[in-house]
Formats: C-alpha cells, structure tokens, sequence
C-alpha cells in the first residue's frame, strides 16, 4: 500500500537531465560566448545567429548556441546563390532595438561576449526606401557598426572560429542582397551606354559602407588567420562577392575592388578559383548581356594579379587572354573599360613577347568599322603593343596591320577626329621595325581604296 502511494508522487528531476548541455565541452564553451542578452525586439524568424527561442532569455547561451548557431550556418552558406530577400537577416520587430555596452565599459574578458552580442545586433536589415523611417534604430545600427570597425582594428589576439562565424553572418546580412534588377535582354534594341544613364546609388550606404569597411580590416587584419578563415571566406563568399561588382554605385564597386584583391593576396588556395570566376563573368558579358557596371574595376584587380604572374607564363594564363581579355574588345561599351583592358593586355606582351602577334591579330579582328572613337583608342594601345614587339614578332601580323592603317588614312571621321601628331607617332613606331614595308603596304592600300 506504501508502495502505491509513493509510486504516484511526482518525482525530483535527475541532475543529468538538467545538465546534457554539459555533456559536450565545445557546446559548454560555445555556451559562454552566446550567453548575451539578445535584444527581444528582434524577429528570430529570419535567418541569423539568433536562437528560434531567443525569447526565452532564461535558457541561457545553450538554447541561443543550440538552436541557431551551427544550423543557421549551414543553411547561410546554402543560400548565397539565392535571391537576398531569403537572406537579408532578422528584421525589425515591434519591440524595442536598444544600444549595447561600449567596449570601454567592459572589463577585458566579457568583450568577445560583448563583440559577439554586436554582431548579432548588426544582423537586422533595415528598410532604407523611406527615409522617415527607424530614424533611433538606424543611429543605433550605425554607431554599432562603427564600434565594431574600431574594435576589429586594435584586436590583439586571433580570430577564433566562433567569432569567424559571426562576422560571416553579419556581413552576409547586411551585403549579400539582391541588386536593382536592370534589363539585359534589349542589348540588339538598345545600345548599352553608361554615359546616357544615371547610376542608382544604394540607399542603405550609410550602413553598407561601415560593413564594408569592417569586412575589409578583418581580411586584412594580421589577426585573421587565412588556414582558419578560409572555411568562412570561401568560394560560395567570392561568388557572392562577385555577385556584387554588377551594383550601380560607384562607391561599393569600389569597396568590392579592394576587398576581392586583398582576399586574392591572403589566402592563396582561392586564387585558381576566383580567377577562373572572373573568366565566367567576363564570358557572360561578351558573349550574352554586354550589360555589367563592374568590368572596370574587375579589370583593375587582372591588371594587378598579371602583374605578379610569374615567368614564364602558364598555358591557363595565356588561354585568358586569348578567350577572355582579346575578345573584351567586342561589346559596343568597351570604351567603359578600354583603359584597364589595354593596361592588362600590355602587361601580358611586356612578361612575354611572342604574344604581341595574338594581341595584334585580336585588335584587327575586333577593329570598329564605323566608330572613329573607337579608332583612336585602338591605335593608342596598338602603340604601347608595338613598344613591347620584337621585330620577329612584328614581321607575322605587319601586311594585315598596315593595310588597317590604311583604311584609316581613307576614312574622313578619322582626319576629322585624331590629331596628326598622335597618328604620326605611331606611324614612326611602326617604321622603325620595317620602314620599307610600311610605306609600301599602307600606299598601296590607300591607292587601293581611292581607285
């Protein structure tokens, strides 16, 4: 009877099923990190290091660790190819969105705590179409992401994992976004003109250009280790990355810029990768859009990486300049990118010479007929070929150059447009490799013409 009656009390909790959090020492140790105090304004049903049960702030660092941490960066690494609206991050909820400690006010050991509570912050994405809108929470943000870009500058100690993890996700949120979609099917009924079109400059840059920003020092930090960080900053990153040069905004094209070479210096194990990425994009353009706003600035970051090629140069190498860079004269925009485009060129025929008959050859092939601008341009980087042109070289492609030579001669834009200074200094150049020649096919062709 005794039995009975003490077989239905309720029984004590075991210390075990209290403590299965402790079981596993990383989720212990991960425990201490993510114990913050996570604003309860946020919305945690978007993805972020945030837990699904984050209102439940009495669970404590485990329910925040077990619940988002390790889930939300897989399925953040899934996403990066996916439109930006699945990954803007938290949004904005009816709560309060209130401002943390400064850094001053912490003692030593709770600022990586600290560091890590403010990453989380700065993973809400803010609606920047209206002005008026968030003006408190915004500021906050904003001063936020600043502390941030300071604390990441006089860190003295190494990234660990967990903090490689967070500042993934907060950039992530803030950049990896969907761009103003911009018509790429009229390329045959509109001529693509950047000159004739306003730029859409990015609303949110108040908060993009301190994201940038901290995403800059943290590559370039000496505290990022790149054998470790390159699990975080890895090919679905550059993608995303790259993704981002087709912005409007001059400004982020910029950032992008930097940030892409400075990515290509430090960790080497992604160089093969993101060159052959920027072989994809300039594929497309040519050969489908013509329509980017960054080749420009991709070309500067060539212009750099070919300039460290070593010597002598790599078959895969020379395949892009002749199935990448020589076809990049083809769209009818290449006066958008011409400068960078010629400085890559050159730099491929001074690192080696037997290269300028193919260089030669591709401007020919792409010569504009009817564009006298364009002429010009094409005989300025002719002329800075030539200098690197050995006579060997130069003796393969003479009879179709100056026979070109002529027909610009017979055109009257082309006397209308070019100074006779320019085309006789490069007229020059091309006598003193075979000044016999020269005079004879380009008299030829132009008795040719007129007859």
């Amino acid at each position: 009877m005794i039995r009975q009656i003490l077989g239905k009390l309720p029984k004590k909790p075991s210390k075990s099923s209290n403590g299965d959090s402790n079981n596993d020492g990383g989720i212990n140790a991960y425990s201490s990190v993510y114990s913050s105090h996570v604003p309860n304004s946020l919305n945690p049903s978007k993805p972020s290091s945030i837990s699904s049960k984050s209102s439940n702030l009495g669970s404590g660092g485990s329910s925040l660790n077990n619940g988002a941490h390790a889930p939300q960066s897989k399925s953040n690494q899934g996403k990066k190819s996916a439109p930006a609206a699945a990954q803007a991050g938290p949004v904005l909820a009816s709560g309060n969105y209130e401002a943390l400690p400064s850094f001053r006010d912490v003692p030593s050991s709770e600022k990586q705590n600290l560091f890590i509570r403010k990453l989380n912050l700065c993973c809400v994405v803010f609606d920047f179409s209206d002005p008026s809108k968030n003006l408190k929470e915004k500021e906050i943000k904003r001063q936020t992401l600043l502390e941030l870009v300071d604390y990441i500058s006089m860190v003295t100690s190494k990234f660990n994992e967990v903090a490689m993890q967070e500042i993934k996700m907060m950039v992530a949120a803030n950049l990896f976004r969907a761009l103003p979609s911009t018509n790429h099917d009229n390329k045959i009924l509109e001529p693509y003109d950047l000159e004739e079109e306003e730029p859409t400059l990015e609303p949110a840059w108040p908060h993009l250009q301190i994201v940038y920003e901290f995403l800059l020092r943290f590559v370039a930090s000496s505290e990022t280790d790149a054998k470790l960080a390159k699990k975080y900053i890895d090919h679905s990153f550059v993608l995303s990355l790259l993704d981002l040069f087709d912005s409007e905004d001059q400004r982020e094209r910029e950032y992008l810029k930097t940030i892409l070479h400075r990515i290509y210096g430090k960790f080497m194990v992604h160089r093969p990768f993101i060159r052959k990425a920027i072989n994809n994009v300039f594929y497309q353009f040519i050969f489908e859009t013509e329509r980017h706003n960054g080749i420009a600035e991709l070309l500067e970051i060539l212009g750099s990486i070919i300039n460290g090629f070593a010597l002598p140069l790599k078959e895969e190498h020379k395949l892009f300049l002749v199935r990448a860079l020589i076809p990049l004269h083809k769209p009818k925009c290449v006066s958008m990118y011409h400068q960078q485009l010629s400085y890559c060129i050159t730099q491929f025929v001074e690192k080696d010479f037997k290269l300028a008959d193919t260089v030669i050859g591709g401007l020919l092939k792409y010569w504009p007929v009817t564009n006298s601008s364009k002429e010009v341009m094409y005989l300025g980087e002719l002329e800075e070929v030539l200098e690197a042109t050995q006579a060997m070289e130069f003796q393969r492609c003479m009879v179709p150059l100056f026979r070109q030579i002529g027909r610009c001669l017979n055109s009257s834009h082309f006397q209308v447009l070019i100074s006779q200074w320019l085309f006789f200094n490069f007229y020059m150049r091309c006598c003193l490799h075979s000044p016999g020649s020269a005079f004879n096919i380009i008299s030829s062709n132009m008795l040719l013409v007129n007859s």
